[in-house]
């Protein structure tokens, strides 16, 4: 089927112009920016809904904003002894129409007309993980579950998966982004449609003009 397209930043130079004129639109690598970060794609691998490897070679990215807000997050994390793992930040708009050919429902992926905060630098799918052990905290289902135990107010589970997931929303909620009812891991700068556009960039190019 044909989809009617919003506008997509996809040439760098384009996006350098722009940074240029606008620090805030600045896409931060999260490697070396968060403290205790750690990685784990799950589009990289098939660990995903669509059961495909969607990319190869992901970094981490996020806009200023949404990367200054999760480096806030992830000090105060560290006091309690917990750090943050990431599934997917930012996402090529590309990768966000070959889900939406695997799995046209909204209820599962984006729906490329509109796009989504993973393809503005502005959503990030993550848990929590224990600096101690190195181990994931335990959550109410494995990423990209879509069942109804993935959404926040579902409650019969465990008092620890119940807490760890808490803790994980109360962290994010405080330092600025929205939590989303049907994921516990999706979170998202709020108004990130009003403030950045779209962007089919490859992570290697983005990678070229980060600082």
């Amino acid at each position: 089927q044909n989809i009617e397209e919003p506008f997509v930043v996809r040439n760098i130079e384009q996006l350098k112009q722009q940074t240029k004129a606008n620090d805030s639109l600045k896409l931060i690598p999260l490697q070396n920016y968060i403290p205790n970060i750690q990685f784990d794609w799950k589009y990289a691998d098939t660990a995903n809904f669509t059961h495909q490897i969607l990319y190869h070679n992901p970094i981490a990215f996020l806009r200023v904003e949404a990367a200054e807000k999760l480096k806030q997050a992830a000090l105060e994390l560290e006091k309690i002894g917990l750090g943050f793992k990431v599934f997917d930040a930012y996402r090529p708009y590309a990768i966000t129409k070959k889900m939406w050919q695997i799995v046209p429902d909204e209820n599962y992926a984006a729906n490329p007309t509109k796009g989504s905060g993973h393809n503005r630098g502005a959503a990030i799918d993550l848990t929590l993980y224990s600096l101690q052990t190195g181990q994931e905290l335990l959550m109410p289902t494995l990423f990209d579950e879509f069942s109804e135990k993935a959404h926040h107010n579902y409650m019969n589970l465990p008092n620890e998966v119940l807490e760890n997931r808490k803790t994980l929303k109360t962290i994010m909620l405080k330092y600025g982004f929205l939590a989303l009812n049907t994921e516990w891991w999706h979170y998202s700068l709020p108004n990130a449609a009003l403030k950045y556009h779209l962007l089919d960039i490859s992570f290697s190019n983005l990678k070229e003009i980060a600082n």
